[in-house]
């Protein structure tokens, strides 16, 4: 059978699959056709629908709470880039640096990170990096190293239930811990939600209150704290919620102990 008969699913399932997994990307560490959207709100009238969901062919994980890069696929009768502008607005949205189009030929690389030779490389499917490569890229990018990269891989919430954080939620979560990584002394988060979301998912406690406590209940205790030197770091949280009641804009603010230990530093 030509490769030029096969649909995008035969495609994924005989060569993009397997280059995944010949690289290391073992099935935990990637999901298929990545829904992240419950699509545009459409009314017309009376009448209320949903749009087209966004859905990524793959999404690629370093750990389950870090996503890393996009994979759109297209079927053989496509250019080996088809795929990439697509790719690349749901990287803007996913935050993820890296970018892949593929058309069973091999793979168009994009490189969003501004540290690599080139933007653009066309890769053979025999050469789609390894988990270990693309994350020392992503170090590089996020300005990372190899004391606070235990933090940062931590796992940093717990779902209750079968509910996991949205991916709006979970980037949140992830630059605010990226920020105390880095020893950076404030965060501002600005998100237009209410709290109904977080309560879903952290069982009765504001957006504020999680992001809180993962701050001081999780990074901050044992030896994770030690080794990062952060017994003696506070950070000020401030957290801007547009809630839903009257649309009025709200600003949340705590200094908060990463260690109960450390004694706070003057105003």
């Amino acid at each position: 059978m030509s490769k030029k008969s096969l649909s995008e699913s035969d495609i994924c399932d005989r060569f993009i699959t397997p280059s995944l997994l010949k690289a290391g990307w073992d099935q935990s560490r990637w999901r298929r056709e990545y829904a992240f959207t419950d699509g545009r709100i459409i009314v017309r009238g009376k009448l209320v629908a949903r749009g087209k969901q966004k859905r990524a062919d793959y999404l690629l994980f370093y750990k389950s709470n870090l996503p890393i890069a996009v994979i759109e696929a297209k079927d053989n009768n496509h250019s080996l880039g088809a795929g990439m502008q697509q790719g690349l607005g749901y990287s803007v949205t996913l935050d993820v640096p890296f970018v892949f189009s593929s058309n069973g030929d091999g793979f168009l690389f994009h490189d969003k990170t501004g540290n690599a030779d080139k933007v653009e490389t066309v890769l053979s499917l025999e050469e789609f990096p390894t988990p270990d490569e693309l994350w020392h890229r992503y170090m590089q990018w996020k300005g990372l190293n190899e004391t606070n990269e235990v933090l940062v891989t931590s796992p940093n919430h717990q779902d209750v239930g079968d509910k996991a954080a949205r991916y709006y939620q979970q980037l949140a979560i992830n630059r605010t811990i990226e920020a105390v990584a880095r020893v950076q002394k404030r965060v501002l988060l600005a998100m237009a939600t209410g709290s109904a979301d977080w309560k879903n998912l952290y069982g009765n406690r504001s957006l504020a209150e999680s992001l809180n406590s993962v701050l001081k209940n999780d990074l901050g205790r044992g030896e994770r704290a030690r080794s990062l030197n952060l017994n003696h770091q506070w950070i000020d949280l401030m957290v801007m919620l547009l809630m839903r009641n009257d649309q009025s804009l709200v600003l949340y603010r705590r200094r908060t102990q990463l260690a109960r230990t450390a004694s706070p530093p003057a105003a």
